[in-house]
Order: C-alpha cells, then structure tokens, then sequence
C-alpha cells in the first residue's frame, strides 16, 4: 500500500515540478515518471523497514 501511494504522490509531485519548469506535454510525462519510479523505491524501503520493526 505504501508503494501504490508512494508512485502516485511522486508522479503528481513530478509533473508539477515539470509544469512549473515551463515543459510540454513529453516532458511533463517524463518527469512523472522519474519521480514516481524514485518515489517507488523509496516506499519499498519503507515498507521493508516498517516490515522488519513490526514483526
């Protein structure tokens, strides 16, 4: 679940970030799918952590 929320939040984080930077539509695209791919990783580490600590 972490990971889900994780992508989404880093996908709209990265298109407004691209939208402010003045970028088309490819653009915008790219970046929400960077950020959302970095955002993946990072709530995979947390799942396994809060994984590790709760069990």
């Amino acid at each position: 679940m972490i990971v889900i929320v994780a992508a989404l939040i880093g996908a709209i984080f990265g298109g407004i970030t691209a939208k402010r930077r003045g970028g088309n539509k490819l653009d915008i695209a790219q970046y929400a799918t960077g950020f959302g791919m970095a955002f993946v990783v990072v709530g995979l580490i947390a799942t396994v952590v809060l994984e590790r600590i709760i069990s």
